[in-house]
């Protein structure tokens, strides 16, 4: 098997060959930090997330880069409204973007640049372009000169002609062609700026993610992501900007997600209809969000439901409840796993795990996974009938499937089953009253665990317990 990618850049999947065998440089665009994140946004923290865990499953060392906007116009006057400062601003929705992250089950980042720790680079790209021709310096700004760069559209797929009817800037009278974009922004009065050859400013969006890979990542890197409505303008602006200056490919792999959709509407922050992650963190748990995510392969678009994360969440208590059983029977084996697992368990699982990887490899289709996930939880279930079922074939069972939530991460790789003094003496004293058939304390004491967020199952083996 090999793994594809569909490149944005050609329209096609083509097969993924790293530029140095074993080792994969990956940027994600990542937020502007004056708001706290949406469900909309957490899709590519996800989408990405998979990506680089999926790489890494494979074999590769991944060197995974997602920066932080944190000084431009919307977090100046955010800042503004909230009587506080740019970085103090900033600082907050970082660690609150970082606190979310965590709470979705995605990893930290290789690394997280700043653009206000990367001004020098920042300026430094602008004035390399500015000597070769490709930018200008016009009323206190600078502009990228687009009609000098030839491909200038090959990732969004316009033409120059027709880029003026999707520009997302007012006309502007300083700039010599309507298409041309700002790399230098002269301060107004009272705005944070820094020091350049041009004047006192700040970069614009779209060098600063020119700059940034090239100095953590180089001149090429192997894949570059983010949302769909980051192709144009600021991805083609990336190519623009980074290939003018080294005559180098930027990415030679462009990967993009599609939008969650509210109805007909596309989630996001200006529009007013963004549903925070925090406040779906605290209502479903990381598993049901991430399989609600990852039931619609990653290009397609997602429509937004309450109904949707409802039954993603039962999903992922199916998934789990499947999987505590074997870790529940193996601890009750005692762990001894010796010998091999029986012959048609062992077929069973490879047949399981080959489909999971096929369809990981096939552009990361994780809804097609995940079916090989249910295979799994069918397999389990039936095999777990049997109540002398070998600790061997439990241990392969267990493998099969860490091998494949160590990617999708539906169930938390560590259950927290491990219950403090005060739930093991309530669990205790509930045994002890049901073999004295005190039903009402036994009833009781089931309410108390259930308020406590506890839940009890009788098994065949016995009493065992899960957090809700």
């Amino acid at each position: 098997m090999a793994l594809t990618i569909y490149n944005t850049l050609s329209r096609s999947k083509e097969e993924f060959i790293p530029l140095v065998p074993g080792k994969v440089k990956m940027y994600v665009c990542g937020p502007t930090v004056y708001g706290y994140i949406h469900i909309g946004n957490a899709r590519p923290v996800i989408v990405f997330d998979i990506v680089r865990s999926y790489l890494e499953q494979l074999g590769n060392e991944v060197d995974y880069v997602v920066n932080f906007t944190d000084v431009d116009d919307k977090l100046i006057r955010k800042a503004e409204e909230m009587n506080m400062t740019v970085p103090e601003m900033a600082e907050m929705f970082i660690e609150a973007f970082l606190k979310d992250n965590e709470g979705l089950g995605v990893r930290r980042a290789t690394r997280n640049p700043r653009v206000t720790q990367s001004m020098d680079l920042i300026i430094e790209f602008i004035k390399e372009l500015v000597d070769k021709g490709y930018a200008y310096e016009s009323g206190g700004d600078v502009f990228y000169r687009t009609a000098k760069f030839e491909s200038y559209g090959k990732l969004s797929r316009q033409n120059l002609e027709e880029l003026q009817f999707g520009i997302r800037v007012e006309v502007d009278s300083r700039k010599e062609n309507p298409e041309d974009f700002v790399l230098w922004k002269g301060a107004k009065p009272g705005e944070i700026f820094w020091h350049s050859p041009w004047g006192d400013g700040r970069p614009g969006w779209h060098i600063e993610c020119s700059a940034m890979v090239r100095e953590f990542l180089g001149d090429t890197i192997d894949i570059h992501g983010g949302g769909q409505d980051l192709t144009f303008p600021h991805h083609e602006c990336e190519c623009a900007q980074s290939e003018a200056l080294t005559g180098k490919p930027l990415s030679n792999y462009w990967m993009h997600n599609g939008f969650l959709n509210i109805g007909d509407e596309k989630m996001s922050k200006s529009l007013g209809n963004g549903l925070l992650v925090k406040d779906f963190l605290s209502r479903y748990k990381a598993g049901a969000i991430r399989y609600f995510m990852l039931a619609t392969h990653y290009r397609n678009p997602l429509n937004f439901g309450e109904e949707s994360l409802q039954s993603a969440e039962k999903s992922v208590e199916r998934i789990a409840s499947a999987a505590g059983n074997v870790k529940y029977r193996l601890d009750l084996a005692g762990g001894d796993a010796a010998g091999g697992a029986s012959e048609d368990l062992s077929a069973k699982l490879e047949a399981i795990l080959k489909q999971y990887h096929e369809k990981m490899q096939d552009d990361f289709n994780t809804p097609d996974a995940i079916t090989a996930v249910f295979e799994w939880v069918n397999a389990a279930n039936l095999a777990m009938a049997d109540n002398n079922l070998p600790a061997a074939d439990l241990a392969a069972l267990l493998k099969a499937f860490e091998e494949m939530n160590a990617v999708l991460r539906l169930v938390p790789e560590t259950e927290e089953e491990d219950a403090d003094d005060e739930i093991e003496r309530l669990i205790e004293e509930r045994v002890e009253a049901r073999k004295a058939k005190n039903w009402s304390r036994a009833d009781e004491i089931r309410d108390i665990l259930n308020g406590m967020g506890i839940v009890l199952e009788d098994t065949p083996q016995g009493m065992r317990w899960k957090r809700k």
